[in-house]
């Protein structure tokens, strides 16, 4: 009974040095996500003040209008609004990144605990599950 206790004991603080990283990294990292969510806030505000600015231009511009032109300025309005929205999820994706990589969870995979791949984290460094977990949840 003391073995297994000790065999788990020994498994969590391997895995607490091995998810350790060192300072400097740490702060790369965390230069390089500040640096992602300054530029997706500065994106989600044009595209704010663009929808704001065709909105004006729409009311203004809509004398005369028939039916298919109400539906396209219609449609084109949800089309806009819906790339702030994904700017917006990406924004909370990238503020996640952060929060975790302050609390040391950064880089691991919040389902299963595996350590997500590095190349994962490159080309898409707000990830919170490994390619695995997240192929069953796209599968859901």
């Amino acid at each position: 009974m003391a073995k297994a206790t000790e065999s788990r004991s020994a498994a969590s603080g391997a895995a607490a040095t091995e998810r350790s990283r060192t300072a400097a990294e740490t702060e790369q990292i965390r230069n390089a996500l500040v640096a992602r969510l300054r530029e997706l806030q500065a994106e989600y505000d044009q595209a704010l003040s663009a929808i704001t600015e065709l909105s004006r231009v729409r009311l203004a511009d809509s004398a005369g209008d028939d039916q298919a032109d109400t539906g396209t300025k219609t449609f084109e309005r949800e089309q806009e609004i819906t790339l702030a929205n994904n700017l917006l999820e990406r924004i909370t994706q990238v503020e996640r990144a952060i929060e975790r990589l302050g609390q040391g969870n950064y880089g691991w995979c919040e389902r299963c605990g595996t350590q997500i791949p590095v190349e994962r984290l490159a080309a898409f460094p707000s990830a919170t599950l490994c390619v695995s977990c997240k192929q069953l949840e796209e599968r859901r």
